[in-house]
């Protein structure tokens, strides 16, 4: 069991959050007027305050609220957990997305103590299920659920410059957040071979992402490069994947033998090209869902390979 020992907010972004005596957090979105809170993975930041008083031990002097979090939570080393983990505090409940966070720029605190503790130690949630926190309520653990780590990549020259809207990147996000994954980076790409590796190469070494999915850039265009830069990316292939999407889209259109999408692994990360319509974003997954996550158990060592009866 934990309790909350500060909740801290800040209404716009780049800005120091500050202390509130309670807050409303609402589901799948994150804390009432908290510039952070949004249809995202990072929609509530947790700091353990055992952590917190540690650094201050060292010569820091801090506020809550100074290392960005918000909530400050006695009683969980929160690193220590894992990805999944569900936190309930009276009606609100947590689901811990990511332990950790990049610093692009270092904050005043590292600028005076040559480090933060927030990229290390801190962790981030989704709100499940709304309602609201006050500071002395206690905060427990009531289960974890395993989700797939997802990355969706859009790529389009007219997506990514604004002259097209999006549609088939929302699609893959709505239809596999019923299911057991979570999507925790979703971006739009133009059809430029080099960005598109560097980004898969970051998503799978630096995130470690469990699935990427990718829409578009799998035609005969010449600057369809999509296959080109996963393959360059890959340390193996898992070509049976692919083939069961032309396979099963042959069934509705013969076209579909022009789409020149791979599927391939990097590491412990699944890369896998689905065309750019969405209408065959939504025939890929209905045919690859039912045995994707067998497979993903497979690689993340958490399953055997062994036939279902």
């Amino acid at each position: 069991m934990g309790i909350v020992k500060a909740i801290c907010i800040s209404e716009k972004k780049g800005t120091q959050k500050h202390r509130v005596d309670e807050a409303v957090f609402m589901e799948d979105w994150g804390i009432e007027k908290d510039a952070h809170a949004g249809k995202w993975h990072r929609q509530v930041s947790l700091l353990s305050y055992d952590k917190i008083e540690d650094f201050k031990k060292r010569g820091a002097d801090v506020i809550d609220g100074a290392f960005g979090e918000n909530l400050v939570v006695e009683g969980f080393d929160f690193k220590n957990l894992p990805v999944g983990t569900i936190f309930q505090c009276n009606d609100v409940i947590l689901e811990m997305t990511q332990i950790g966070k990049q610093c692009h720029s270092h904050c005043e605190i590292y600028k005076i103590m040559g480090e933060c503790i927030m990229p290390k130690e801190g962790v981030f949630a989704k709100v499940i299920q709304g309602g609201t926190i006050r500071t002395g309520d206690e905060i427990t653990i009531i289960g974890e659920k395993n989700r797939f780590r997802t990355a969706v990549l859009t790529l389009s020259d007219k997506g990514a410059a604004g002259e097209r809207e999006d549609k088939s990147g929302p699609l893959i996000r709505e239809t596999i957040e019923k299911e057991n994954y979570l999507v925790i980076d979703q971006r739009i790409l133009p059809d430029e071979q080099n960005t598109i590796e560097e980004t898969l190469i970051h998503l799978c070494d630096k995130l470690k992402v469990d699935l990427i999915l990718t829409t578009g850039g799998t035609g005969f265009s010449l600057r369809d490069r999509t296959p080109e830069a996963t393959l360059a990316v890959a340390d193996r292939l898992a070509p049976g994947i692919s083939e069961a999407i032309r396979a099963y889209s042959m069934q509705i259109t013969n076209r579909a033998m022009l789409s020149r999408g791979v599927s391939v692994l990097r590491g412990q990360t699944l890369i896998i090209n689905l065309p750019g319509s969405p209408k065959a974003v939504k025939e890929s997954l209905d045919c690859i869902l039912p045995a994707l996550g067998h497979g993903l158990e497979i690689l993340k060592g958490s399953a055997s390979e062994c036939a279902r009866p």
